[in-house]
């Protein structure tokens, strides 16, 4: 059986995740819930990041694993596959209004790194248009974002371990 390894960098082992709604003025790219990647590395960049803005005092990698066919299967997924209109309108809905939602289990695409918000932001004040926005996302080598907005789909990740723990 195949396995898909997920990574959530946190300040400390998440051995059973939840729900999370994001914190006043902090919106994020595809809304509330779980956010996992498939990258290793990013899950540490997010801790790094965390520890230097002295969000966290330490830091934890949280590992999962879970059957990718059942996510398909068993779930609603939406799935971005680059930075195309679909995922950057999806974004920024998320992002600035107040009123959307919407019913995914999963949404799976790109996260937006530094250069990605920089785009967002010129975007946002009217400098770039949307399909300029759209093709300077496109030269950026994004990893992946993978949030689990349901409980139905929390119930499919499987807690393995944690690691890279550091202060």
């Amino acid at each position: 059986m195949p396995t898909l390894d997920l990574y959530h960098g946190g300040e400390s082992p998440v051995f059973a995740p939840s729900l999370v709604s994001p914190r006043a003025g902090r919106p994020l790219d595809f809304g509330s819930g779980f956010y996992t990647t498939t990258s290793l590395d990013q899950a540490k960049r997010w801790v790094g990041i965390r520890i230097r803005q002295n969000v966290y005092s330490k830091g934890c990698v949280s590992h999962y694993r879970c059957d990718p066919q059942l996510l398909m299967a068993q779930l609603k997924v939406l799935r971005f596959e680059g930075a195309k209109e679909e995922w950057f309108d999806f974004v920024m809905a998320n992002r600035h209004d107040p009123d959307f939602s919407h019913d995914y289990d999963i949404v799976w695409g790109p996260v937006a790194n530094d250069n990605v918000y920089e785009t967002l932001t010129l975007f946002e004040d009217g400098i770039i248009s949307k399909d300029e926005a759209i093709v300077r996302l496109k030269t950026y080598k994004l990893v992946d974002q993978i949030l689990f907005h349901s409980e139905k789909a929390l119930a499919l990740l499987e807690f393995a371990d944690a690691t890279d723990c550091k202060s």
